[in-house]
């Protein structure tokens, strides 16, 4: 493990509790409006399902201005009505401390995962600080498989709004699950129990400087997992609602550095992958029901007019990261990519290999990988534009069917990626224009 020690007021805090049988990590940033809430089901939940247990709430913050410090010190049950069965052994401790490193959420968890093993605990949950539908129930699903069922990750499932989650739903869930051979469906949630034994493992790691430290994080603890061979399932939250974002806006960071992540491990655990074939359900604990979720506003014409302009100025970098078919496809889309189209498609075998194309060009590096990861914004609009329109009128269970013929389809053509990762690399020659092609093509999306 390199060498990041605690900072020294959470140093002095480990010291005075020394031993804690549970830990409950929140990274937040400027959320103070709503981090109280989560702090409060935090406290209820270990104090109604495990009140032999001593628990610890550490929020490892990002430099707020708002007071979310103060929100989470001064959170407690104190104003609940509750009826417990057991009175708790102890009062649950709510700190907060500023984390150091590269400013991210990754950074926030490293802190967060030292303080447990600090204090030996024997798992550990981690939880967003902005969600509004967490209740004390989800901390027994997310600490109960870990702490009594032999289990070492512990998965969010939950319903979400159709146009909630695209970039799970269209690259990381599909891929990652193609790649690994089990169907976790929330790889990157963003609420998970860990054991002391995989918590370990990722402390050990050397990988905390890059995007892990970012948005990267989530799907780096997942693909761990599952890869290196820790017993994982999934437990029921119910809905996420939280302060969620129309999927063509304000994406861009988050995309690039979760599918970075994703393209990174696949070549490390490329030995894992190769051959493993099909996949099978993860075990799934928690009580499963229809939730009323929150509408999402999605600005369809400003994702296909990203798509068109991508298509103009990114030509030359698309032609190098995809297969001459694959390029070809997505070219003649561009003709179908104006305000208010309603004809627009792109059909699952195209967008499978345009990802899988991704892939293979990350690992053999041609253009710099920061340039490629950004060109793909536009072809990710475009495939969200898609989906938005083909899922207009469709519930949720036929929107949930659409997504898993996305996923057998990436299941069908790993023989695909496996003949392209292998392939040996052509001498091409580099786009003409330089990278700040791609800066104004990402810049599009984002104003």
């Amino acid at each position: 493990m390199s060498e990041h020690p605690l900072p020294l007021d959470a140093l002095r805090a480990a010291e005075a509790i020394k031993k804690a049988d549970i830990v409950v990590g929140i990274p937040s940033y400027n959320n103070a409006r709503t981090i109280g809430h989560v702090t409060r089901a935090a406290c209820v939940g270990l104090a109604k399902y495990f009140p032999d247990l001593t628990g610890v709430i550490v929020n490892s913050d990002g430099g707020s201005k708002d007071g979310t410090a103060q929100a989470v010190i001064s959170a407690g049950m104190e104003d609940a009505n509750l009826l417990l069965l057991a009175t708790p052994l102890t009062g649950v401790h709510r700190l907060s401390f500023p984390y150091h490193g590269i400013p991210g959420k990754g950074s926030a968890f490293r802190l967060i995962f030292q303080m447990a093993q600090r204090l030996e605990a024997k798992a550990c949950a981690v939880v967003d600080s902005d969600l509004r539908s967490i209740t004390p129930e989800w901390f027994d699903l997310l600490l109960r498989p870990v702490l009594f069922a032999g289990y070492d990750f512990v998965a969010p499932y939950y319903h979400r709004h159709k146009y909630d989650g695209t970039i799970t739903n269209s690259i990381v869930y599909p891929l990652t699950r193609a790649l690994y051979g089990h169907r976790v469906r929330q790889p990157i949630g963003g609420e998970f129990g860990v054991s002391a034994r995989l918590l370990s493992r990722y402390l050990a790691r050397e990988d905390w400087e890059t995007d892990v430290g970012r948005y990267g994080i989530d799907i780096w603890m997942t693909t761990i997992a599952l890869a290196e061979g820790f017993r994982v399932c999934q437990s029921f939250l119910g809905a996420k609602l939280h302060d969620a974002k129309d999927p063509g806006a304000d994406l861009s960071a988050m995309l690039h550095q979760v599918v970075g992540s994703v393209f990174l491990l696949m070549q490390e655990y490329e030995d894992v992958w190769r051959n493993r074939t099909g996949s099978e359900p993860a075990e799934l604990f928690g009580f499963r029901f229809d939730v009323g979720l929150d509408p999402i506003d999605v600005n369809l014409d400003r994702m296909l007019t990203a798509f068109r302009h991508g298509c103009e100025e990114l030509g030359e970098v698309w032609s190098i990261a995809l297969q001459p078919d694959t390029f070809s496809a997505v070219r003649k889309l561009a003709g179908d990519a104006y305000p208010g189209a309603t004809g627009f498609h792109i059909d699952d075998e195209l967008w499978t290999r345009v990802v899988l194309d991704f892939a293979c060009a990350h690992r053999k590096a041609r253009l710099g990988r920061g340039h490629l990861l950004r060109s793909l914004t536009p072809l990710y609009l475009a495939r969200v534009a898609s989906f938005v329109i083909e899922t207009r009128s469709l519930i949720s269970a036929q929107v949930e069917q659409k997504i898993e013929e996305l996923c057998l389809c990436f299941e069908r053509m790993k023989p695909y990626l496996i003949s392209r990762w292998d392939a040996e690399a052509q001498p091409e020659k580099p786009p003409s224009r330089d990278s700040s092609v791609v800066e104004r093509a990402s810049q599009e999306v984002e104003q």
